[in-house]
């Protein structure tokens, strides 16, 4: 059975439709990415599985434990780091993870869990004090407190700058491989590509598809795009001649080719002919943005 199930499920505020129409099954030990943009549903989905929103349509199942009937086994099972969170000032890191274990009837080691996260230097250290980083480690600590199964962390890594996001990935995966089956909810597109093993793609409340990173990018029309700034003058015509070039364009003094197939020995056999060096030469494949924009209509921010 999925660790996680969702099926049509729909949650209205009024007037306004939060989330339309939401299916989709975590399997145990992936990491599953809910990836979309800033109001496409995203949150409001992990709080109804998180049994804080009541839907009102649709079913869910976290272990076989239903959210709204089930809520205060679900707790004992279910690890969640919320998109916001804030904790008092003065408290320390070691009085944050004594009164989250309390909350639990089987709480983890700490030791092992602060040393995972890297907190272990800093148990005495006030919140107040601690950077960015860190407090992301915390709230990621207080997740796991309670040994779940699961767990849901949401927008991980906003406000963090690239190296501690990096850094901060490199832990999730550690959580995924110490057995916990991870939900993660993002609008990064590098992070759910690094992290994830499937994605479901959340445009306007609805799934528009779930694959893995690789499925999504596969879907979409496989092209390169090649950028260069030419060492002489080079007419735009003769390269969108080529069979294999779709389009050709120019952005000051580079010239970018977009194509298929083998673009890119058909663009530089030409440039070799017309002795002519492609300097700060560029090649980028089909990315999961490609993917994103091909079943959206639009780029994610």
């Amino acid at each position: 059975m999925p660790v996680v199930e969702v099926r049509n499920l729909r949650k209205t505020y009024g007037s306004k439709v939060a989330v339309a129409d939401v299916s989709f099954s975590v399997e145990r030990g992936e990491i599953f990415g809910i990836l979309g943009p800033n109001g496409a549903g995203k949150t409001t989905t992990v709080e109804c599985l998180e049994g804080l929103r009541t839907p009102d349509a649709g079913t869910l199942s976290v272990l076989g434990l239903d959210p709204r009937r089930d809520t205060a086994e679900l707790r004992q099972i279910l690890g969640v780091q919320l998109q916001e969170s804030q904790l008092p000032d003065r408290l320390k890191v070691r009085e944050a993870l004594d009164l989250y274990a309390s909350f639990y009837r089987s709480p983890a080691d700490q030791g092992p869990l602060v040393d995972l996260l890297g907190l272990t230097d800093r148990l005495d250290t006030p919140y107040k004090k601690l950077s960015g980083g860190q407090k992301q480690r915390l709230s990621i600590a207080l997740a796991l407190i309670g040994g779940p199964e699961v767990a849901v962390l949401d927008e991980l890594t906003t406000g963090l700058d690239p190296q501690a996001r990096r850094d901060t990935w490199q832990l999730i995966e550690n959580v995924r491989d110490s057995g916990v089956t991870v939900l993660l909810v993002t609008h990064f597109m590098e992070e759910a590509e690094r992290l994830c093993d499937r994605i479901a793609v959340i445009d306007a409340g609805s799934v528009v598809a779930v694959d893995t990173p690789a499925g999504l990018v596969a879907g979409v029309d496989a092209e390169q795009r090649i950028r260069f700034r030419p060492s002489a003058p080079l007419d735009d015509e003769l390269l969108a001649a080529l069979p294999e070039v779709r389009s050709v364009q120019r952005q000051g003094q580079y010239v970018q080719v977009t194509g298929t197939g083998n673009v890119l020995h058909a663009v530089t056999a030409l440039l070799a002919r017309r002795r002519i060096v492609a300097e700060e030469l560029r090649v980028e494949q089909t990315s999961l943005d490609d993917a994103f924009v091909a079943l959206t209509g639009r780029k994610l921010a």
